[in-house]
């Protein structure tokens, strides 16, 4: 039975549609609903790691994001 690695899918509104985005990877999909980006996402990580070396994945690897909220003047 294959491993399973929780990930972080940052998901926002573009142009009518949804993109997603793994920042540990830098691995990024959409679609034109939030479940579908959500699931091409997901096909993407898991062709990601079928497909990469060991290598690849260890450089492109950030182990610690954090995902946040600031407040900054504007106007």
């Amino acid at each position: 039975m294959k491993s399973q690695r929780r990930l972080t899918a940052i998901i926002e509104r573009e142009n009518g549609g949804f993109v997603s985005l793994c920042p540990e990877l830098d691995v990024a999909s959409q679609g034109a609903s939030i479940e579908e980006a959500r699931t091409n996402l997901v096909e993407a990580l898991t062709l990601f790691f079928e497909t990469a070396s060991p290598s690849e994945i260890t450089r492109r690897f950030h182990n610690e994001v954090f995902v946040t909220q600031v407040e900054v003047p504007v106007g």
